[in-house]
């Protein structure tokens, strides 16, 4: 059976991206960690790996940067080889509103980092792995949110918005790499145990809508990392341009 090869995870230091790392590193992949601000929680994830006989690294930047991203593959060319598989996990959200009450500068960091920063990191995988540019394929898993079928209304409609545009995003990119080689997927999670209800303003948001879950609790990040790794795996060769729910059934 042939090695993994060399992951690079956005937004890794925490959540659902941290989880995915730590598994893809039991599963045998050299791991790149992209980070913006957690450079304890990333270098703690390295020191682990590291520690049980893997291979990681992490790298600060912004994915709305183009020379941050840049700097980011070129980082884990040096240090862990040509990159196989990206999992576009980074995600901002900003406090619960309404529409009426968001300004320009919350849209555009918010589609900045979370549609933008996805192409961008797509771009720079896609030029390393398409058979089209000498690579040897490879595989994309973009994190979505179950708020592109949801809508988020009155919470959240524009991060709605920008994981709306991940889906479609998924879909174009997958027909568009399959003859070069690259699967490109995509998991849509739904509530699930991360940080992310703290930055909107609501920590313990799960509970309250736990009633409107079929399976009436939030899930885990590694539920999630799972999925995402099943989608990079040769198990799942014959899948390009799938959307995964991981959402407990909502």
């Amino acid at each position: 059976m042939k090695q993994p090869g060399v992951m690079i995870v956005t937004g890794g230091a925490r959540g659902i991206g941290a989880a995915t790392a730590i598994l893809g590193a039991q599963r045998g992949y050299a791991v790149c960690i992209n980070f913006l601000q957690s450079k304890d929680k990333s270098e703690t994830i390295v020191e682990s790996i590291v520690k049980s006989g893997g291979k990681a690294v992490a790298v600060q930047g912004d994915v709305s940067s183009e020379a941050d991203v840049v700097r980011l593959f070129e980082t884990s060319d040096r240090e862990l080889g040509r990159v196989t598989a990206l999992v576009n996990n980074a995600g901002v959200v900003d406090r619960q509103a309404r529409v009426e009450a968001m300004e320009a500068p919350r849209l555009q960091r918010m589609f900045a980092t979370n549609v933008v920063g996805a192409l961008l990191c797509a771009r720079e995988a896609i030029r390393r792995m398409s058979t089209r540019h000498g690579g040897a394929g490879g595989a994309i898993v973009n994190v979505s949110s179950a708020a592109a079928r949801l809508g988020s209304p009155g919470e959240y409609v524009d991060y709605a918005a920008s994981k709306g545009a991940i889906d479609t995003m998924t879909v174009g990119l997958a027909r568009e790499l399959a003859a070069d080689g690259i699967r490109v997927n995509a998991v849509r999670p739904g509530f699930v145990h991360t940080g992310i209800h703290a930055s909107g303003g609501e920590p313990n948001r799960i509970e309250r809508l736990r009633d409107a879950i079929p399976m009436q609790r939030g899930g885990e990040p590694e539920e999630v990392a799972r999925a995402i790794l099943w989608l990079l795996s040769d198990e799942a060769s014959y899948s390009t341009g799938a959307i995964l729910d991981v959402s407990g059934g909502r």
